[in-house]
């Protein structure tokens, strides 16, 4: 999107009180929050899948089925490919350490995986293109339900989704109604029911990279009006309000602690200037019914 004054988790909770929406939620009760990018890119972005003395699975090496939205089929068939993989490495015992078992990526790009993505490779890539939505919604049935993503071409998008933001002076600031605590909920009162969690004295796994770290205060928010500011689904990003004793700038503050482990700060903060580390000891969501 290229608003940075869009709020995806409010635009969220004010589309559940569309009232095709609220019928169905009506008298229910909220038990549980997180959230999560999906990682969309399919068949052309699966990476390399092996490295010395390790692999790719699953959702990290970005088997979603785009279309479907569903990946956890395709996660659990990649670790038994893996799985079956590194045993027969194992099994030899003059097999050295660190060894790279190529043969998983192999298997993976001849299995029903590879099949399945390549149906929906072009999908995503559709709707970037300058027939827009209308455009991408006709060429995902077509090779979803007749070409099977057998089309003789292959769409790119090799456009970041941080280059997408506009300034903020080309944008329209959205007022988004107040939750009613029933259909929808303020940010903090949700951030609760994900049971994120973070030790307090360890260092920031969110970190501003160092040849990045004037963007913040220089760029973001000053041209962009700090997009983290709303993006963000966990309160993490957040900006000091101006005041002599730091030069009336506004100041990035982040709430590490708050963090669901989404990554969304790592692909859509302008020019990516967060780095996402892993944090100590297992800390993040509990999710228990997601």
């Amino acid at each position: 999107y290229s608003n940075p004054y869009l709020n995806p988790y409010r635009e969220f909770q004010q589309w559940k009180h569309h009232p095709d929406v609220a019928k169905h939620l009506k008298g229910g009760e909220c038990i549980a929050y997180g959230a999560r990018c999906l990682n969309e890119g399919g068949y052309h972005a699966i990476p390399k899948l092996t490295f010395p003395g390790g692999a790719l699975i699953g959702c990290s090496a970005g088997f979603l089925n785009s279309v479907k939205i569903k990946g956890t089929h395709t996660a659990m068939k990649s670790g038994m490919l893996a799985a079956e993989s590194i045993f027969d490495v194992v099994s030899d015992e003059s097999a050295a350490t660190g060894v790279e078992v190529t043969e998983y990526e192999k298997k993976v790009h001849s299995s029903w995986i590879a099949d399945e993505l390549k149906v929906c490779r072009n999908s995503h890539a559709s709707f970037h293109t300058p027939l827009g939505l209308m455009g991408g919604m006709v060429h995902t049935a077509l090779s979803s339900f007749i070409t099977k993503g057998k089309e003789p071409w292959t769409l790119t998008s090799t456009t970041r989704d941080c280059d997408k933001t506009k300034p903020a002076a080309e944008c329209s600031e959205i007022k988004y109604p107040k939750p009613d605590g029933v259909l929808s909920f303020d940010l903090l009162t949700n951030l609760q029911r994900s049971g994120t969690s973070h030790e307090g004295d360890q260092p920031a796994h969110l970190r501003v990279k160092a040849d990045k770290a004037h963007i913040p205060e220089e760029i973001s928010i000053t041209k962009f009006a700090g997009p983290e500011q709303r993006f963000c689904p966990a309160g993490v990003y957040e900006y000091s309000e101006p005041t002599p004793e730091n030069g009336n700038k506004r100041e990035l503050v982040i709430n590490a602690q708050n963090c669901v482990h989404c990554k969304c700060c790592s692909i859509k903060t302008c020019d990516q200037f967060i780095k996402w580390t892993v944090p100590e000891g297992g800390g993040g969501p509990a999710y228990t019914v997601m």
